[in-house]
């Protein structure tokens, strides 16, 4: 009893699933079902994946808002270069995208000093652009059964998506936490100036994990992209604002310094489950976001005056 009071305590976003999950599970019949729970875990894993890069970002004191349009940029390069360079070659080419996008997003950052909002709006809009130039506007469709046939298989009954995101949780998990790179992305976030004195090579830092969100936003295309069986140039769109959202609701603060993969998990289940529970009871999707909306306003006044206390803490 005392862990889980603890763990309520320490992520507060698992007492909103549980809370949420009893709700839907005495509203909706169907809610229960196996094949239900399938869905909401394919749901979750696109959002899911870049996530757990955003937490790393968004710890260090920055954030991307050019997630979404490398998860266009990714798909479009996996789909459309396939008649040239088969699926493995198009796809490796779609990853590199993302790397090249969160290398340019860190760097840009990094040498210019210019706040990463900025820089990664910028990129948002320049990104989407190539995306409708390369694409002319229309959607590419993969003509290879075997590249659609990946996102809609299975092992031991379970969605493949869903155990990719789940593995790579974990990886980030024990990165994150058991890692000197995890105690530096902490350090960095808390105080950029002592970890500077600390001998923590901020910039570089900051690059890797520029270049991490930037690669798996563009395996989270990909995937997308293996379920639809096809690409289009709007792919992604809003999909920055989804993860920053779950980012937050996972107790991740954006002045950096505090959040854990753990947290993440469950706001984006939280996301998952509310959009999935909603749809069973045939609630008009716009009244999810409102919920999530008003939600995410109460964790950031919450988080600001956790910040305030802890502020004349430090003064005292």
């Amino acid at each position: 009893m005392n862990r889980i009071l603890s763990i309520a305590k320490k992520q507060p976003i698992w007492m909103f699933v549980l809370a949420i999950t009893v709700f839907f599970s005495f509203s909706s019949p169907y809610f229960f079902d196996l094949n239900n729970f399938s869905n909401i875990l394919i749901q979750a894993s696109t959002i899911g994946v870049i996530a757990l890069g955003m937490t790393y970002v968004m710890i260090n004191g920055n954030i991307d808002l050019s997630v979404g349009a490398t998860v266009a940029l990714a798909a479009s390069l996996a789909v459309g270069l396939q008649p040239a360079l088969g699926i493995p070659g198009a796809v490796c080419v779609g990853l590199l995208s993302g790397i090249a996008v969160g290398a340019l997003n860190g760097i840009i950052a990094w040498k210019t000093g210019v706040d990463a909002f900025i820089v990664t709006l910028g990129a948002m809009i320049g990104v989407r652009g190539l995306v409708f130039i390369y694409t002319d506007e229309q959607s590419f469709y993969a003509f290879d059964f075997a590249y659609s046939d990946f996102g809609s298989s299975e092992l031991f009954s379970i969605p493949v998506l869903a155990l990719i995101f789940i593995a790579l949780t974990i990886l980030a998990h024990v990165i994150l936490k058991y890692s000197v790179h995890g105690r530096n992305v902490f350090a960095v976030g808390g105080n950029r100036d002592a970890a500077k004195e600390a001998g923590i090579r901020v910039g570089p830092h900051m690059l890797l994990n520029f270049i991490l969100v930037g690669f798996l936003a563009a395996l989270a295309g990909i995937l997308l992209s293996t379920q639809m069986g096809a690409s289009t140039p709007n792919l992604g769109r809003n999909y920055e604002l989804w993860t920053i959202t779950a980012v937050v609701l996972g107790g991740t603060r954006l002045a950096g310094g505090f959040g854990s993969i753990i947290g993440t998990l469950g706001g984006v289940l939280a996301i998952a489950i509310l959009r999935n529970g909603m749809n069973l009871l045939q609630v008009p999707s716009f009244y999810v976001l409102i919920i999530l909306g008003s939600i995410l306003i109460i964790v950031l006044i919450i988080d600001k005056r956790l910040a305030e206390q802890q502020g004349q803490g430090v003064e005292a």
